[in-house]
């Protein structure tokens, strides 16, 4: 008999985790996990696979789940995803995998997300991790990837088990990319899960160097004239925040999402032993509706502050993953829906004192199908606080464009790239968010996954 119901996720209580930074949710036991398994339907043409951007043998190693085989579930996601303790934390499985899931047209989809953590993490605590195999490659080409986030793990990864000598470069202090700077650590930990999947990398084979600042520090040009590489793909993603452009948003106490995260995140501001500044406020307003507002509101109210979400359109249309809406509301953030900003106030000391409003009303559908956001005449208001926080997205930095001859990017700062990621410059390859703009972790895997392939095959012509 199938279960129709998914078994419960364990998680902390959200009086409590409002008040820290350890991980909200807590995952699933052996006993759970079989549980949740016994749901699959086993398919013949699995959907979920389908709508997997690195094509995990879902149906596959979830049945070595039911089995109590742990080690052969985890040797068959390790064969598609080099992060799969990630990937089952902050993935969208709602709109993917889950989202194609059978199951889910007349009831609950499989957990696969929570499945996927809880192979990844009982092999870790168990030490019951199988053995990637790598292949021997006489006179192995040197291939360079550009950032060590999602799409340039995923790159080095299928390369080095390919038997190709590997450098990833890095232009933080810490790897990781935005899963180090832009995920908070109470769904995401740095130290141990972020870290264990990366020296997984490192045992493949493949080399790291950090603080090297490509375009800055080496060139393109450097890496194939003067570090002898043969191939370079571009995974530097996309960092550079986006404002309104409106009045006031020089006032001190006035932030990027970017960088209120990087220094609680990758700085880590949270704790009381690390002397990095950060002003949390007492009233936070975070602009924006995604997942980046998301965590940086449940950050801010983890730092003390009250925190309100300021958004232009209803729930209905937050862009943000439905989890971390509910999460966001269970903590106890603000939600102002149809409230879009117009100017931020501040005081006689240049500190912001309070954000300018106006109330909207839904329209007719924009270009990307949701209803536009139209202001409502004479409804200006004030809302009183102290920080503004804008989580607008993000866009590529242009320094790799701009100092590499060849290399051409489009009106939004992306880089020029094929499906394959071949770029306009000969044995440059790019994917992820250089090249789309900020998107999910797993996109940008399956895009690191594709060029590790395309340059293979480039390297082989």
């Amino acid at each position: 008999m199938i279960l129709t119901q998914r078994t419960k996720l364990r998680e902390q209580d959200p009086k409590i985790r409002s008040h820290n930074f350890q991980e909200v949710s807590l995952g699933f036991n052996l006993q759970e996990a079989q549980s949740e398994a016994q749901r699959c339907l086993h398919c013949k043409n699995p959907r979920c696979v389908a709508a997997c951007p690195v094509g995990i043998d879902i149906p596959g190693f979830i049945s070595h789940i039911k089995e109590g085989n742990i080690t052969e579930a985890a040797a068959v996601i390790f064969r598609d995803s080099s992060l799969p303790a990630v990937c089952g934390r902050v993935c969208p499985q709602e709109t993917q995998c889950e989202g194609s899931c059978v199951l889910g047209i007349k009831s609950e989809s499989v957990a696969i997300g929570a499945l996927e953590r809880f192979v990844a993490d009982y092999c870790a605590e168990n030490d019951c991790e199988p053995t990637v195999e790598k292949q021997e490659l006489k006179d192995a080409p040197k291939v360079a990837v550009v950032g060590s986030g999602p799409a340039g793990l995923a790159c080095a990864s299928d390369l080095a088990k390919w038997g190709y000598k590997v450098t990833v470069f890095e232009a933080l202090h810490k790897l990781g990319g935005v899963l180090a700077y832009g995920i908070p650590e109470f769904r995401l930990p740095k130290d141990t899960v972020l870290k264990r999947e990366i020296d997984k990398l490192a045992e493949l084979g493949v080399q790291f160097e950090t603080d090297v600042i490509i375009g800055r520090t080496l060139s393109i040009d450097d890496l194939f004239d003067k570090e002898g590489f043969k191939a370079v793909f571009i995974g530097s993603g996309a960092g550079l925040p986006k404002f309104m452009g409106i009045p006031g948003e020089n006032l001190n106490g006035v932030f990027s999402a970017n960088e209120f995260l990087t220094r609680n995140n990758l700085m880590k501001a949270y704790r009381e032993d690390y002397l990095t500044p950060i002003h949390a406020g007492k009233k936070v307003c975070v602009v924006g509706g995604g997942n980046v507002a998301m965590d940086a509101a449940r950050t801010a109210l983890r730092l003390g502050a009250e925190v309100h979400i300021v958004y232009r359109r209803t729930e209905k249309e937050l862009p943000a993953r439905r989890e971390e809406v509910h999460h966001a509301e269970a903590e106890g953030i603000i939600f102002d829906m149809l409230t879009n900003p117009v100017e931020i106030l501040g005081d006689d000391k240049s500190w912001v004192r309070a954000l300018k409003c106006v109330k909207m009303e839904l329209g007719e559908p924009d270009e990307s199908g949701r209803c536009r956001p139209v202001a409502v005449e004479g409804s200006e208001f004030e809302i009183e606080t102290d920080t503004v926080i804008m989580a607008l997205g993000t866009s590529p930095n242009p320094l790799i464009v701009n100092s590499t001859d060849g290399l051409e990017a489009n009106r939004r700062g992306g880089i020029i790239a094929s499906e394959e990621g071949l770029t306009t410059r000969a044995g440059v390859f790019a994917g992820g968010d250089a090249v789309t703009g900020a998107a999910t972790v797993i996109l940008a895997m399956g895009a690191g996954r594709k060029a590790a392939a395309a340059i293979r095959d480039y390297l082989t012509a």
